[in-house]
């Protein structure tokens, strides 16, 4: 149907006000200088000069959504800055940005780190356009610590160098935002790079456009790069499109930074973010590489000093082998992450997480299964006996048992094995980092408003790369519950969609603010067994799938606890007792949590609690200190402990999960007995009452003795009450 004349009037009208105000003035100019005007001049500077001349002045108007990622480097290197230099206020502090053009990066920063704490920046660009508007912007803004040089990247030189001094060293900081792909001898300015860093804490940050080759090298396979490649339209489009313009996507220049990022579009072009120290850092305090980012994906990258690619031999990485030890740690000393292992663990002042490799097993961990604890460390704390000279083996799940351990006793070494480490990662970083306030938000009440805010800002420098990166992908997990995240949050969730289906959420609601132990009992048998004991949540609990997927029930687990009666039965023991045992308000957070989605400062675990928190993190964080991070299989992180190292070894309900006469339990007990000193002790629970597998630990000689058998629907074993049995092996 044709338009009609007043609709035809009101086009012409905002067609004629739009042409006439100038709002497309900006991108016309951008899409005459970069896709139609050529460019013929041989000259890397006339070239640059021609080039941006025209447009100069609505360059940084037209980026912003180009070139991406920035504002993130920009964030994370104030960050790192900051706490690299925490240790040094004194020190003097230079930062170069190379190829910073208009200036836009250091106004930029001034909103993650004022300029005024910088002792001197310098801009160094070879396009006079843009290096005009740079100087009116610091002009306007007032900046005198800022000067603006026209120079080539390759030999960048500081009016502070010109009387002769060797300049090696003396560089706090030096960043390359979507330049590093413009410089052709860009080798020539890694090492120029270098050479000034300084070697205890500087900081080299890059920003830039991506591409891959089209099969992950032997390298980007040790650095978790593989199945993150670009799509090959993506891959040749953009590496096609730039060579018109002069700019090299090759896959050899991210490997100078030896990172490799995937990012799947075309539509938005694939960058990456790296940060990273010199070659010549000092490997006592770990040397570094961390983030990579692009697009809707956050990929790993290799946190090795920076090298040239000359220097970089792919079949030099270090190929560990399954069941290979990877470090063989002395409990009784210090470990230093030194190389070749730093060249694949990131860290400043903290060294939890020991290297990470991706490996099949993690598969099935992509994300985490618990976000909170079951098994009960007050129980625990009565059998473990445990002081300050101990040296612990722990599967620490959401790892809320392993800072119990830490607040109540402090031993000197927890060597934590997690196949969700980046969630343990992300409690001892933000213990380090955050304030109370911030912490019980975002562990307590399970959401922060500004999650994403505090992981660049605050958090991100006590991560590995590989943390990091999942929390960058998993920013919103913060942003309403995070308890009912994970696998377990689908069993929250179904819980409280069956209780309002039930119409009995005011009850949860009583049942969870209950005063009294009489009060709590009667909300439960009245209102709230008859709901969680009828047969459709019966049928629900039996079915398999639902038992992994939202519970962690793996099969065989299920099988034992099925061996020894029905579901029916299982849930009548398990809840029953509870509501007449422990006050859900003050004393059992697991159910107050399970019931409500979030603790409360008067019923959480240890950590959460002010005291237990301050205690962590006295003495900047000594406590945390203990902590030694594995992400492999339980027999592989043995097989890398000395004989006899460990004092006491917990492993939850894990051998429930193999089959009935396993070798690999056989194994795994094995290597516990090995590793555990005379007198120390390996404790465990299980779905059935007299597990398989005790036996295994007899024939190893151990000493195995029952700490505590659910004897039916009358009383508890402890605040879970979950588990049928609680075990502890002895070695004799």
């Amino acid at each position: 149907m044709p338009l009609s004349v007043p609709a035809l009037s009101v086009a012409a009208a905002l067609a004629f006000y739009v042409l006439r105000s100038g709002v497309l003035r900006p991108y016309i100019k951008f899409i005459w200088h970069c896709f139609i005007r050529p460019i013929g001049l041989d000259d890397q500077k006339a070239r640059l000069n021609e080039f941006y001349q025209g447009q100069a002045d609505v360059y940084d108007a037209t980026r912003n959504g180009l070139l991406r990622g920035r504002n993130t480097m920009l964030s994370l290197s104030a960050a790192h800055l900051q706490a690299l230099r925490a240790a040094s206020p004194r020190k003097r502090l230079i930062w170069i940005d190379i190829g910073g053009g208009t200036g836009h990066n250091i106004e930029l920063m001034d909103k993650h780190m004022p300029i005024s704490s910088f002792d001197a920046i310098y801009l160094i660009d070879l396009c006079e356009p843009l290096l005009d508007i740079a100087r009116k912007r610091f002009a306007k803004k007032g900046w005198t610590n800022v000067t603006v040089l026209c120079q080539d990247a390759s030999e960048f030189n500081l009016p502070e160098w010109a009387s002769g001094k060797d300049p090696k060293g003396s560089v706090g900081f030096v960043t390359l935002s979507y330049s590093l792909s413009m410089i052709p001898g860009f080798y020539t300015v890694l090492d120029r790079i270098d050479h000034v860093l300084c070697p205890q804490d500087g900081l080299i940050s890059v920003v830039d456009f991506y591409t891959a080759g089209k099969q992950p090298s032997l390298h980007e396979k040790a650095i978790g790069g593989a199945s993150k490649e670009c799509g090959w339209l993506s891959r040749w489009f953009w590496q096609i499109w730039f060579d018109f313009d002069h700019v090299s996507l090759s896959p050899a220049r991210p490997s100078t930074a030896e990172n490799r990022f995937i990012v799947p579009f075309i539509v938005r072009i694939p960058y990456y973010i790296w940060l990273g120290r010199s070659r010549s850092c000092d490997v006592s305090r770990a040397c570094h590489a961390f983030e990579v980012e692009g697009g809707n994906m956050v990929g790993n990258c290799s946190p090795t000093p920076l090298k040239a690619v000359k220097e970089v031999d792919e079949l030099a990485v270090p190929s560990l082998q399954i069941g290979e030890p990877i470090l063989e740690l002395q409990p009784q000393t210090a470990i230093d992450i030194t190389p070749p292992f730093s060249s694949f663990h990131y860290h400043i002042n903290s060294p939890w997480r020991l290297p990470y490799y991706e490996h099949p097993v993690h598969k099935e961990f992509r994300t985490f299964i618990y976000s909170f604890t079951w098994e009960d460390p007050f129980e625990d704390m009565k059998r473990l006996d445990l002081s300050s000279k101990d040296s612990m083996f722990v599967i620490t799940s959401a790892g809320d048992n392993a800072l119990h351990y830490a607040v109540a006793a402090g031993p000197e070494r927890v060597s934590a094995l997690l196949h969700q480490g980046h969630l343990m990662e992300l409690k001892l970083a933000a213990i380090q980092c955050l304030d109370y306030e911030d912490f019980f938000a975002l562990f307590g009440q399970g959401q922060h408003r500004n999650f994403r805010g505090l992981l660049d800002s605050k958090i991100a420098p006590y991560l590995s790369s590989s943390a990091y990166q999942f929390w960058r992908i998993n920013s919103n997990s913060f942003s309403s519950s995070f308890y009912l995240r994970g696998y377990s949050g689908w069993a929250l969730r179904l819980a409280g969609y069956i209780f309002r289906v039930a119409g009995v959420s005011k009850d949860i609601e009583a049942l969870c603010n209950a005063d009294t132990l009489a009060q709590q009992e009667d909300i439960w048998r009245r209102k709230l067994r008859p709901v969680l004991l009828n047969p459709v949540v019966v049928a629900l609990l039996k079915n398999p799938v639902f038992c992994w997927n939202a519970l962690g029930v793996p099969l065989n687990q299920r099988k034992m606890l099925l061996d020894e009666g029905g579901v029916y039965e299982f849930i009548r023991e398990t809840l029953d007792p509870l509501a007449s045992a422990y006050l859900f308000k003050t004393d059992n957070y697991f159910y107050l949590l399970a019931l409500m989605g979030h603790y409360t400062p008067a019923s959480c675990p240890e950590y959460l609690t002010r005291s237990g928190f301050n205690k962590l993190k006295a003495n900047n964080g000594k406590a945390l200190d203990a902590f030694r991070l594995h992400t492999d299989s339980i027999v592989n992180v043995l097989r890398g402990l000395s004989d006899g190292s460990l004092t006491r070894g917990l492993i939850m309900d894990h051998l429930d999960w193999f089959t009935s006469g396993s070798s690999e339990v056989d194994e795994e007990v094995a290597e516990l007995h090995r590793v555990l000193a005379v007198e120390g002790s390996v404790f465990w629970r299980s779905a059935a009452r007299k597990p398989w597998y005790n036996a295994s630990f007899e024939r190893q000689g151990f000493n195995v003795t029952a700490l505590s058998v659910r004897q039916g629907p009358n009383t508890t074993i402890d605040r879970v009450n979950m588990y049928a049995s609680f075990w502890r092996a002895t070695k004799v």
